[in-house]
Formats: structure tokens, C-alpha cells, sequence
């Protein structure tokens, strides 16, 4: 054992229930001097071997966990296996979905800490996030080029939380030519996506689903698509026969790819139901209330509203606020899908946040469906912090 940390007692709890995380209160002392990145033995009080981990000197979460395996050597085959391993079981679940893009790598429940993989068509597009991605990032891009050859690497590792990992954002190309933007398919749709400027890695694939449970609610409706990005809810509504559609979002770039993508695939005639507006969602939900506006079905699904916890009540209020309005806008019958992807408002919370909203709204909302990320987006049963998107399917009773 050449570097190692060695927890409190009962500090090991977690990890005999596979938790991959390792706080910084739970370390009670260090073998050797790690550094950053570094594979390090976790030990117990007693001296019962418990992991392999990451070491990260400068975060809260101070180890991140690569195998629970004594044996395993965090080398080259074994990012290859891992990887290919979280390509099969997409390839199994995803066997029968008309897309070509989806998640690879789901970092943690993927058993890879850290390390998100995107697939567009022929481009992976990685975050890494955590200091012991960093630290084997030439490992990584090795095992994407072999098990995906051909395809364009891009790193896209330009968020602010690699701070907390002493890391600088970055962006990068490792293997071939990145263009600007990229071209997807899902379900029948014709997709655009920004790989340069676009939110996340590109695009929110983990909607994929819950953008056909919509389309399948808008025929003959008035859609209204808030924080709209690139108007990928709006496809679906067209494709699924709406009356009219609002998108709406305070970017201008993201509306310009959502017109584009209108035109991608539908006729003159059907381009003329949609409508773009760059205007903040609170402010115009306001104004659409003093005119009396409704809608038939209104999406709701904002950025993230809170980053730790000590803007969770601020975020609580915020999600409170645009979902009254909506209640507010929606005509009687009229369906509301809401959404939240902030990972620390959980269930519960969320389902209350709407509750509170349809009372102050003084109306009554039935739940009809609980709408959660699409299963490329994989969560370990060990590690429950993977379940961040969670939504609603509401009707409006009176």
C-alpha cells in the first residue's frame, strides 16, 4: 500500500453500500502524499481494505471510487472495459429507439466518477469533472477511439464546478476535425445540434422520452414551450399535430436553431403554427396573465435554479412562481408538463413546489404521470444523487 486515506470510524458505511463518494469530514488521516488524481487504497479504522478512489486534494467530495475490486489496476484496459461494458447496455436498451444520439457514459453510475460521454452521430463529446478524469484523460480518449473508431473526440469540460476539483475549464478536440454543429436523428425528427456554444454538451438528450409523451398530448392544442432552448419540444408538438406553438427563451442563438430546426423538417404551411419570441419566461407569463391569454399545454422546462443548498429555498420560490403563472395561463382541461433538473430538489419537494404553486393559482391539478431522464442516462442503485430530472404530467381540473 503506497498511498492511501484511512476514514473515522463508521465513516466506511457508505461505501459497504457501494457509495463511489468520499467526503472530506470522513478522512482521518493520509498514507503516503498523493496527488491530485492519484489511485489511492481507501482504508477503514481498523484497517479493512474497502476501495480504489481518485484522490482530490481540493474538493469537499475528497475521493471518488474506481473499483471496489483489491485487484483492479486503473490502467488502460480497464477504462476500455468499463466503457465498452456501458456501451452494451445502451446498445441493449436503445436497440429499438430511431436515434443515433445518447449518453455513453453516465460518470458515476456508470462507475466511471466524473466522466460524461455524449454521442452525436459520428462525434463523442466528454466532460471530465473530477480530478482522477483528469488525471487519466489520455487513458480515456484512448479506449473512446478504439471502441468508437472514426468518430470526432471533443472535450467539453468548459463548467465552472471543475474548480471545486482545483481543475480549469477547458475545451478541446483530441481526435479528428469538430464542425460547428452537427445534424442528429431522433424519431422520425431531424435535429440540430450546437457541439461549440450548446448548453451541456450540446443538447439535453435525457428528454428524449418525456419530448414524446408531449408531442402525443398537443393534437389540435395551443402549445406554449417555455425556456424552449432549441426548440426540440416544439418538433414533437408539430409532429403530433398542434394548432399553434409559442417558443419561448431569452436567447436569441438557441431560437435562430430552433427555426432552423422547424425548417429541418416540416412543411411552409406547418413552419407558420410557430412562433419565437426572446423574452424572459417570468416576464412574459406576467404579461400573458394581464392579457388573458391561454394555453392548452405549456412545457415547463427551465435551467437549473439552484447549485448547492443554500439556494435551494431562492430556487424553491423561483420553480413556484413560473409554475403558478402557468396554472394561471392554462385553459380549463389544459395540460402542464414541468420539469426540474436541479439534482438537489428532490421528489417530494418538487411534487410539493407544484402543489403550493396550484393553490396560489386557486386551482386544482391532478398528477397523471411522474416523468423522469431517459434510461441512457442510467442510474445506480448505489448512487441515488444520479436521479436529477424529475417532471410532471399535470391536468388542470377547473
Amino acid at each position: 500500500m503506497k498511498t492511501a486515506i484511512v476514514l473515522h470510524p463508521g465513516r466506511e458505511k457508505s461505501l459497504n453500500r457501494r457509495h463511489p463518494w468520499i467526503f472530506e469530514g470522513a478522512v482521518a488521516k493520509l498514507v503516503g502524499q498523493p496527488h491530485k488524481g492519484a489511485t489511492v487504497d481507501v482504508i477503514s479504522d481498523d484497517g479493512t481494505w474497502l476501495a480504489k478512489a481518485a484522490y482530490s486534494p481540493e474538493s469537499q467530495i475528497r475521493a471518488r471510487v474506481w473499483s471496489f475490486e483489491q485487484n483492479e489496476v486503473i490502467d488502460d484496459v480497464f477504462f476500455k472495459r468499463k466503457i465498452q461494458e456501458a456501451l452494451n447496455v445502451r446498445q441493449q436498451w436503445l436497440g429499438a429507439s430511431n436515434t443515433n444520439a445518447y449518453r455513453v457514459i453516465a460518470s458515476e453510475s456508470d462507475g466511471l466518477p466524473g466522466i460524461t460521454v455524449d454521442k452525436y452521430a459520428d462525434i463523442l463529446v466528454m466532460q471530465l469533472l473530477s480530478a482522477g478524469a483528469e488525471k487519466h484523460k489520455s487513458k480515456i480518449v484512448n479506449a473512446l477511439s478504439t471502441i468508437f473508431a472514426d468518430h470526432v473526440i471533443h472535450e467539453r469540460s468548459d463548467v465552472e464546478v471543475r474548480r471545486k476539483e482545483g481543475l480549469e475549464p477547458l475545451v478541446q478536440t483530441h481526435v479528428g476535425e469538430l464542425p460547428a454543429s452537427v445534424t442528429i436523428e431522433e424519431n422520425g425528427l431531424n435535429i440540430e445540434v450546437d457541439l461549440v456554444a450548446g448548453h451541456k454538451t450540446g443538447f439535453y438528450l435525457d428528454q428524449r422520452k418525456n419530448r414524446m409523451i408531449a408531442g402525443a398530448l398537443c393534437k389540435n392544442k395551443r402549445v406554449l414551450n417555455c425556456f424552449s432552448y432549441t426548440g426540440t419540444f416544439s418538433l414533437y408538438a408539430l409532429q403530433g399535430g398542434a394548432q399553434s406553438v409559442v417558443n419561448v427563451d431569452v436567447s436569441q442563438s438557441a431560437l435562430a436553431t430552433s427555426q432552423r430546426n422547424i425548417e429541418l423538417n416540416f412543411s411552409s404551411e406547418e413552419q407558420s403554427k410557430v412562433s419565437h419570441i426572446k423574452e424572459d419566461v417570468f416576464e412574459l407569463l406576467r404579461t400573458y396573465k394581464e392579457r388573458g391569454e391561454k394555453f392548452d399545454v405549456i412545457v415547463m422546462d427551465p435551467p437549473k435554479f439552484v447549485e448547492n443548498k443554500r439556494h435551494l429555498e431562492r430556487a424553491a420560490r423561483g420553480y413556484k412562481d413560473i409554475n403558478r403563472l402557468a396554472c394561471e395561463l392554462l385553459s380549463p382541461q389544459g395540460t402542464l408538463l414541468t420539469f426540474s433538473c436541479s439534482g438537489l430538489v428532490s421528489q417530494d419537494l418538487f411534487n410539493k413546489i407544484i402543489a403550493d404553486a396550484a393553490l396560489d393559482a386557486n386551482t386544482q391539478l391532478n398528477y397523471l404521470q411522474r416523468l423522469e431522464q431517459d434510461s441512457d442516462h442510467m442510474i445506480a442503485s448505489s448512487f441515488p444523487e444520479g436521479a436529477y430530472l424529475k417532471g410532471l404530467v399535470c391536468i388542470k381540473r377547473n
